[in-house]
């Protein structure tokens, strides 16, 4: 090993030691902690801050180095096997203990049991597990993740065969809004059984917990819902708006899409002779990284996703720490893995998440372009945040206190006095039924880029305002504007 590898200071895989200390645990914690994770290295032989060589005499290093691998191998369950190694640095004798990540996780101190010998490697430093870390190294150590675990309900063909359709029309809706024009097939029974949100058993068919999750059982999952926000400022000191969105986790990633378009700002250029309406973030990249948000949280947490819309910036939060074997700079490189495998084949189907890695480059590429300051991924503890900057810190107050973006053509159409009340999205939508009174709400939401739930929830908005009015059936109707 090169020399200059031991003098980076301690970090999330190495860590140093002067002499081996008396009580055996102090060092045996962070071996632990390395197997828990993606390993490390322990080098006995230098001081800890000021990264002095005081190394250790020849006489006594194959003793001491013997001491530390017999102590590990002999205080930890499952075994750890250390490789012990002597290098010399600036003609001192120093011992490198070599500690692999482990397969069968959680690895602990034998005389201190599971729940109070496990410990963990958080921003350079050893820790003990909590309940939840805990947790997802026993998930980790069978290979399985939480979502796939199944549950001891049993559900009917019959419902099963609903949320396939509900999925199916929630594919269908985004193609359409996506442009994708293949066609989207039909997921059955087999399929769930394929990405294990079903089990199949004697008994009859067992939902796992991520088929709770997409069927919107949140009795049995209250913290699995989303909180958004939006703020006066950069501090959470002043609310504009707030909501708190629950049911399917498909579901819930529209209504906080919706939620961030009816308040970000919607900027116009000319190309040529055309005018070109734009929202100030790449939305597509907005959707993308709320559907990572869900792929990636732990539910095993009593903590929700939280999506905040701040004058200068936009944070997605989720339970979890980033997986130990990734970087934030691998990230960004496209390197990923998911926690919860079975939401993510669903969300792969309904077109959610377009491939493994890619929502964090596209991230980048999408902010670069849009001229924005680039985004920042903090891994805070137990949380994982991505910022996305916004163009330049505006007065959302401003914006608030304005009619929202309500178009001169409409405007001639529309009392002053409901004005104020109308969203800028429902503005478009305004627009769009005074060029074709006869649109239809699917042409509505792939217009404007929602879901045909969400027109549907608007339209109905807009008639209760006043402002609208149907004449005529479905298929042969027309929209009114109302004076």
């Amino acid at each position: 090993m090169a020399e200059q590898v031991y003098f980076g200071g301690e970090n999330k895989n190495i860590e140093y030691k002067q002499d081996i200390p008396d009580d055996h645990i102090k060092f045996i914690k962070s071996a632990v902690a390395f197997a828990n994770g993606s390993g490390g290295k322990l080098v006995f032989g230098v001081v800890d801050g000021t990264l002095e060589v005081t190394g250790f005499n020849k006489g006594e290093i194959f003793a001491k180095q013997d001491a530390i691998t017999t102590a590990i191998y002999d205080s930890c369950e499952p075994k750890i096997m250390p490789d012990a190694t002597v290098h010399e640095i600036n003609g001192k004798s120093v011992i490198v203990v070599d500690i692999p990540a482990g397969m069968q996780t959680p690895y602990y101190i034998k005389s201190m049991g599971m729940v109070d010998g496990t410990f963990i490697r958080v921003s350079g430093t050893t820790q003990h597990a909590d309940k939840v870390s805990l947790q997802e190294l026993i998930l980790k150590g069978t290979n399985r993740s939480y979502d796939q675990l199944p549950t001891e309900d049993v559900v009917t063909k019959e419902q099963a065969d609903a949320l396939c359709e509900r999925m199916y029309k929630h594919a269908k809706d985004v193609a359409k809004r996506l442009g994708i024009s293949e066609p989207v097939r039909r997921v059955g029974i087999n399929q769930l059984l394929a990405w294990k949100l079903l089990v199949k058993r004697s008994d009859g068919l067992h939902p796992t917990n991520g088929y709770y999750l997409l069927d919107g059982r949140n009795d049995l999952m209250p913290y699995a819902v989303v909180q958004c926000g939006c703020f006066k400022g950069s501090t959470r000191d002043n609310f504009i708006d707030r909501k708190e969105f629950d049911g399917p986790i498909d579901n819930q990633i529209e209504d906080a899409y919706a939620f961030l378009l009816r308040h970000l700002n919607m900027e116009t250029t000319i190309e040529g002779l055309y005018r070109k309406d734009e929202y100030e973030l790449p939305i597509n990249t907005i959707r993308e990284l709320l559907a990572n948000a869900y792929c990636n949280r732990t539910y095993l947490a009593e903590k929700k996703i939280q999506v905040m819309l701040y004058s200068d910036r936009l944070e997605i939060t989720s339970p979890g720490r980033l997986d130990d074997d990734l970087t934030v700079d691998e990230l960004k490189t496209g390197v990923s893995k998911i926690r919860n495998k079975a939401i993510a084949m669903a969300f792969a189907y309904m077109f959610l998440v377009e491939g493994w890695g890619t929502g964090i480059p596209k991230m980048y590429e999408a902010a670069k372009k849009y001229g924005l300051k680039e985004p920042e991924i903090i891994t805070q503890g137990n949380s994982f945040r991505v910022n996305l900057f916004r163009r330049e810190a505006k007065s959302l107050e401003k914006v608030e206190d304005e009619p929202k973006n309500v178009t001169k053509d409409v405007t001639k159409d529309v009392t002053k006095d409901v004005t104020k009340d109308v969203t800028k999205r429902q503005t478009k939508i305004l627009s769009l039924i005074k060029k074709d009174s006869a649109i239809n709400q699917d042409d509505l939401a792939s217009e404007i880029g929602v879901t045909r739930r969400t027109i549907a929830r608007d339209l109905d908005d807009l008639r209760e305002k006043g402002l609208i009015e149907r004449v005529g059936g479905r298929s042969k109707g027309q929209w009114i504007i109302k004076k």
